[in-house]
């Protein structure tokens, strides 16, 4: 059994369509610090470890092949070959799975899970050793990175593991995948022993009753200072993604082509070129910009 203290994660923007790959230094555990899009931490007063949270997925934030989330794509537990490959990056994405709708998925698309006997506040995770294998904690070394989409950033954070790692929560709650699920949509640990659930992007119960859980915090987002459009719904890569970034209006490369929006704070769709024609104000992620009106209609968006 665990029992720690949950550790934010810091934000740090995007800047741009092109971001830098996920960088692999691991240091000591400690409390979480800001770190550059380079992967090198920024300096620590108190010399913690610092996990670094990114708006997009790990392909629009040109993550390595083979590391983080894909480097057990098919599920299972990462060998001692893989760990500190898989370990570099995590991701959480708001999406779907067989009948679970909203439900957390990670990088490699397969469903992430919670359980009733930890806690959220505080946050403690009560699975290990055997529990552990056939539950894998999504886990993230202490320098890594967490990639997110569709989840609000302050409903995610970190709690260090006996082995080192910290092991990512979602509205608090530990978050884990089931070995036995295979490939995306599989929900395989869904009920399991009445106390294992898909978790929601608040932290939720996916498909329990009540559905989802409100958000820890219902607070208006700060303006965005940079966003990624993808051009399928549900922040999907499958068909490309572009990212824009700086204070001001912002013309797309590619206007007229998304259907999602990953964004760290609210922002202002446009219809037009230079900010003209229709509008419409969003408060951070939107998975699907046809609930909105803006599906394959953004042209240009107002940032800051």
């Amino acid at each position: 059994m665990m029992r720690n203290h949950v550790t934010p994660l810091i934000a740090v923007l995007a800047v741009g369509a092109t971001l830098t790959a996920c960088g692999s230094n691991q240091v000591p555990p400690g409390p979480a610090r800001a770190a550059d899009l380079s992967g090198s931490p920024a300096a620590s007063p108190t010399g913690g470890a610092g996990v670094a949270l990114l708006p997009g997925t790990a392909k629009s934030n040109n993550a390595a092949a083979g590391t983080g989330d894909w480097a057990t794509p098919n599920g299972g537990v990462a060998t001692a070959e893989t760990r500190e490959s898989a370990e570099r990056w995590v991701q959480v994405t708001a999406g779907k799975a067989g009948k679970l709708d909203p439900v957390v998925v990670n990088g490699a698309g397969l469903t992430l899970y919670r359980f009733d006997k930890d806690s959220n506040k505080p946050p403690v995770s009560n699975c290990d050793g055997d529990c552990a294998a056939t539950w894998p904690p999504v886990t993230v070394a202490p320098a890594g990175k967490v990639f997110v989409a569709g989840v609000k950033a302050a409903d995610v954070g970190t709690i260090p593991r006996p082995d080192g790692s910290r092991q990512v929560t979602i509205g608090g709650w530990p978050v884990y995948r089931f070995a036995k699920d295979t490939k995306p949509g599989d929900t395989n640990g869904q009920g399991v022993g009445t106390t294992w659930f898909g978790v929601t992007p608040a932290g939720g119960k996916a498909g329990a009753s009540g559905g989802e859980q409100p958000a820890s915090d219902a607070s208006p987002a700060p303006p965005a200072t940079s966003a990624v459009l993808f051009d399928d719904p549900n922040f999907g890569d499958g068909a490309g993604s572009q990212g824009v970034a700086g204070a001001g209006c912002r013309n797309l490369s590619r206007p007229g082509v998304s259907s999602s929006v990953a964004a760290p704070g609210s922002l202002k769709l446009w219809a037009g070129p230079d900010c003209t024609g229709r509008s419409k104000v969003i408060n951070g992620d939107v998975a699907d910009l046809g609930t909105v009106g803006f599906d394959n209609a953004v042209v240009s968006v107002r940032l800051g």
